[in-house]
């Protein structure tokens, strides 16, 4: 790895150094810097807490805590050394240990790290804000913890061990920090080196199916099915976002503006998105991409319904039902169910 100077005269090689003869500290100057700066390794992510340790006999410390934009807890690792030393199972210990974290816990972590910083923000309101939430929501809150490893360099044993984790589920990401020397000047050449940046989506939707499909089979979910009756139909043992999904079709099908019934849950915030025009479910992907990604949001657009026989078409606008409901669903359904008793709409759980 080289950088180079271009000008008139042509290239000229910058000097590559170590973080020990730039007399760089890991955590003076490293952890102090990318603390404020943090989306240069960790992109979307809000830092916490900074030497991390609240929990009991150990006196072991994350060096940055975060949250991403998916209220994932984000362990960051830093290291100035040119191998990386035993850092990624040092930010397994620490993924485990702060997996058990809630909301509250969070805000009391985050509230402290304010604090100690002279921030006088709520932390609260901040993290809310952060992951565009209304209100706090246990069920979806830290269902991951993913890792972020900066260091100098990787030896080939914490490349293998990352890779092979990756595969089997976890999420650990490996930035390189290297520095370089321009006359007074001090550089640092950032890249990212696991996953490659440009197979990163494909590697992520492999990691995410197998995950899925592990969870399946593991996890005590709550799988509640329910009876949703509709017009003249019965629709039976449908699954929550399904059941929901359902309703909400049907009563904008009978003829209530869909903004009617974004006004009555506002409380769940963006239910339904709508984006303008009449579009098919191709031209509403698109769009919908790209209006989360200018809400600073990944481009999870499978997290709608959006198939053409899905999408709802009123106003001059096309609107997508949100799969993500969470322990909401039955709140939100009896609440549209009153709003609109004329309907004849009403559901019941499954026996």
């Amino acid at each position: 790895m080289a950088i180079y100077e271009l000008d008139a005269d042509g290239l000229t090689l910058l000097e590559s150094t170590t973080f020990a003869d730039a007399r760089v500290l890991e955590r003076g100057d490293l952890q102090r810097v990318l603390r404020h700066q943090v989306d240069v390794i960790a992109p979307d992510t809000l830092i916490i807490a900074e030497e991390f340790g609240d929990w009991q006999e150990s006196r072991r410390r994350v060096d940055l805590l975060g949250i991403d934009k998916d209220a994932n807890l984000v362990v960051i690792e830093l290291k100035r050394t040119e191998d990386g030393g035993h850092m990624e199972l040092q930010a397994i210990r620490y993924a485990a240990m702060v997996s058990a974290l809630t909301f509250d816990d969070a805000v009391n972590t985050y509230k402290q790290y304010l604090s100690a910083i002279g921030s006088e923000e709520d932390a609260k309101e901040k993290l809310l804000e952060f992951m565009d939430w209304e209100e706090p929501d246990e069920e979806h809150f830290a269902q991951d913890v993913r890792m972020v490893l900066a260091s100098a360099n990787f030896s080939k044993e914490i490349t293998t061990a990352v890779l092979w984790l990756n595969d089997h589920g976890l999420d650990i990401r490996c930035v390189r920090l290297h520095p370089y020397r321009d006359g007074d000047k001090s550089l640092l050449d950032v890249q990212q080196v696991i996953p490659l940046p440009e197979a990163e989506e494909y590697q992520v939707r492999v990691r995410d199916k197998a995950r899925l499909e592990r969870g399946a089979r593991t996890q005590d979910r709550d799988l509640t099915k329910y009876d949703v009756s509709i017009g003249d139909q019965i629709l039976t043992n449908l699954p929550k976002r399904r059941a929901i999904f359902s309703i909400i079709h049907y009563l904008c099908a009978s003829g209530i503006d869909p903004e009617q019934i974004r006004e009555h849950i506002a409380w769940r915030g963006k239910a339904l998105r709508l984006v303008p025009g009449t579009l098919d479910s191709v031209a509403f992907e698109k769009a919908l991409a790209d209006q989360l990604i200018s809400e600073r949001k990944k481009p999870q657009t499978r997290r709608f319904f959006i198939d053409d026989d899905e999408l709802i078409h009123a106003n001059g606008k096309t609107y997508a039902v949100t799969k993500m409901w969470g322990i909401h669903t039955e709140k939100a359904m009896k609440q549209i169910v009153d709003r609109f008793k004329d309907k004849g709409v009403s559901f019941q759980e499954s026996v």
